[in-house]
């Protein structure tokens, strides 16, 4: 069909300079462009993504939250990141009972999401929660006098993360 020629191989070769083609690679990695954390589906910590990316959630929270951490769960009863984390946030509730505000937003289902936004604009997440409604198995560590985010974790088992974080916030106070 195609008679070897001496020009035919070359032109290929510099056609495929001029063809733009792009290279998808596919990742588990997820951007939460709300809070600037980078994270993936297996981690057990925080990474810092690009810094021009907001590291508060917009301001002080409520005035019921002020002189304690708050630690948000955003929570759906589907998620099996949420099912996975329970244990450690229950040894985390029972070892900070009384020392840290924690905060639970369901977004199971629609009914369960509309109760949670109205709970959120009332302790000043609002804007929060609907920029991280999909980070299901997500935890945030958050200063109620600033709003910023002190930690976020996704999937994260390891009680020593959130201790670190809360011990150094309770500290500061």
């Amino acid at each position: 069909m195609f008679q070897k020629s001496t020009s035919f191989w070359p032109s290929l070769y510099l056609l495929s300079f001029a063809i733009p083609v792009p290279l998808v690679i596919p990742s588990t990695l997820n951007v939460s462009a709300y809070t600037g954390v980078l994270t993936s589906q297996s981690q057990t910590g925080p990474h810092k993504a690009n810094a021009y990316i907001a590291r508060n959630v917009g301001g002080a929270l409520a005035k019921e939250l002020q002189g304690k951490p708050v630690v948000v769960d955003i929570y759906a009863s589907w998620c099996s990141k949420c099912k996975n984390i329970a244990p450690t946030l229950s040894q985390l509730k029972q070892q900070y009972q009384g020392k840290a505000h924690f905060i639970v937003f369901d977004v199971t289902n629609k009914t369960k999401f509309s109760e949670s936004q109205v709970k959120a604009k009332k302790l000043g997440l609002g804007d929060f929660l609907d920029k991280n409604k999909s980070q299901t198995g997500s935890v945030t560590i958050i200063s109620p006098s600033n709003g910023k985010i002190l930690g976020e974790y996704r999937n994260n088992t390891n009680l020593s993360d959130y201790t670190s974080v809360l011990n150094s916030a309770i500290s500061q106070r």
